[in-house]
């Protein structure tokens, strides 16, 4: 007798940043607190906020927060395909957690239909051991210019045979028209699968659009699953989109950490815990403004392109601001590839992060860094060498580096020194992510700053994914949403 069809649902967009990531994540932890089995799944993504996973892969930053909020460790098969912009036009692919190869936005418009195998491989394998499976689509299925082979809205949808919901963004405005004329683009077979509609990010009373859900209603036949008020506690929740950098919180600190926005600026959920703490200013420099003398820290963040993101850097005067920091006692931290920025040069003779050749870094550091093909994507723990604080992290990044300052590192891991602290001990760098999420770590690196730590972090993202339940609970039809997952049939293109 064969297994039951998993039931699952995809929730789709009028666009980018409509909340998806939000929704799915609050939906798993609602699913999950009523004793069912949730998965989360992504097919395709595009982020350079990435997570290493149990089965040492990557998957985009999103995709575990959901797993996180359904109490899964997060796996490669969450998210099969993610995309990380290198550039402008082209982005590094990782299929199934591994680097499959870099590919130009062209290129991957014309082999992303052979990457649909992978995808409802991954999809079927999460089924297998899930009541229900949640899934996240990417940008909006009324981009009729990339219909063709695609594998990351109606074209999964299509394929796995998924019920959809489509979620509207009120906050961007033209809400009726955007979900009007998304089911205006779709095609018959695509309408088919769509099961309703909600409305998200509203602001204010929300029964100012009863009429707005009437006309959407008859516009596109879709019934209404709810309206979701705006939740601000969902800004606590990793970011995975560096659109989401201006949402840093207001604070009235004295103390000022600076991060320059880098062009390819990676992991940059690094530093979330840092934004929470009532003693810091955490500051995000854009691109054309000077990085404040008032700054007690400026942290170099991760990057998806050293060498490019060290040219970047310089075009907007950063280092010169930087060595000025420096020269006035500031201190200075650089986490993996703003580690690398930060020694005497980086030698990349096999071009995997560029044009082969060496640049100059900083001169920070004494120490040079190698790029290398193979890349480390590790969870690690260890201890904070100066304190004996516990650590945990991940590794994700290419490249090794060496040099007489790493005699000085800034984490041990498993008797393994990583990174490297400058004589006068105001310069550090590590590869490891993830560092401040560790509430003993940062209370003494912040202490080390004549900061107070006052946050538990993990407790207060556990608190935030339950306000979302709670609220997607009050807000949205969720037991219609889950009769519309259970009506799911089987296809011959997943086993699910």
């Amino acid at each position: 007798m064969s297994k039951p069809v998993t039931p699952a649902l995809m929730i789709q967009g009028t666009c980018s940043n409509a909340g998806k990531s939000t929704l799915v994540a609050g939906l798993c932890r609602a699913l999950v607190r009523r004793g069912l089995r949730v998965a989360p799944f992504k097919p395709q993504n595009m982020s350079n906020n990435a997570a290493v996973t149990v089965d040492g892969g990557e998957i985009g930053r999103a995709q575990a927060v959901q797993a996180r909020a359904a109490r899964l460790p997060p796996t490669v098969h969450m998210n099969p395909v993610l995309l990380k912009p290198e550039t402008d036009t082209g982005a590094q692919v990782i299929v199934q957690g591994q680097r499959f190869g870099r590919l130009g936005a062209k290129n991957f418009l014309d082999k992303k239909a052979a990457l649909l195998p992978h995808v409802l491989d991954s999809f079927a394998r999460l089924a297998r051991d899930a009541d229900i499976v949640l899934i996240e689509g990417a940008g909006s299925p009324a981009e009729i210019n990339l219909r063709a082979g695609d594998i990351a809205n109606m074209g999964f949808a299509q394929a796995a045979n998924v019920p959809v919901v489509i979620a509207g963004d009120i906050e961007r405005g033209g809400v009726i028209a955007s979900l009007a004329g998304t089911h205006l683009v779709l095609d018959d077979s695509e309408r088919a699968l769509v099961r309703g509609y909600l409305i998200n990010k509203f602001r204010g009373d929300v029964s100012l659009f009863d009429d707005g859900l009437v006309a959407v209603t008859e516009l596109t036949g879709w019934p209404s699953l709810g309206v979701v008020p705006w939740l601000p506690s969902a800004a606590l929740l990793p970011a995975e989109d560096a659109v989401d950098l201006d949402r840093a919180r207001a604070s009235d600190a004295t103390r000022i950490i600076a991060v320059p926005m880098l062009a390819r600026i990676a992991n940059f959920d690094d530093l979330d815990p840092l934004g929470l703490e009532p003693g810091v200013k955490l500051i995000f420099v854009p691109p054309g403004s000077p990085i404040p003398a008032e700054a007690d820290v400026v942290i170099i963040p991760g990057s998806k392109s050293t060498l490019g993101d060290l040219a970047f850097l310089r075009a907007q005067g950063w280092d010169i601001d930087i060595a000025a920091h420096v020269r006035r006692g500031g201190h200075l931290l650089g986490l993996c590839g703003g580690y690398q920025m930060l020694g005497r040069g980086i030698a990349d003779p096999d071009g995997v992060d560029g044009a082969p050749g060496t640049v100059d870094g900083l001169g920070l550091l004494d120490i040079t860094t190698i790029m290398q093909g193979d890349k480390s994507t590790t969870l690690v723990s260890g201890t904070h060498s100066a304190t004996g604080a516990p650590v945990e992290g991940y590794e994700i990044h290419l490249g090794r580096s060496s040099g007489p300052d790493c005699a000085r590192p800034v984490v041990t891991i498993a008797g393994r020194p990583d990174g490297a602290i400058s004589r006068d001990g105001r310069v550090q760098g590590t590869y490891l992510h993830g560092l401040f999420t560790n509430d003993a770590f940062r209370k003494a690196w912040l202490a080390g700053l004549g900061i107070a730590s006052q946050l538990a972090y993990d407790s207060q993202i556990e608190s935030a994914l339950d306000a979302l339940a709670d609220h997607l609970e009050a807000h949205l039809d969720i037991d219609a949403m889950l009769a519309i997952a259970r009506t799911r049939q089987s296809t011959n293109a997943s086993a699910a």
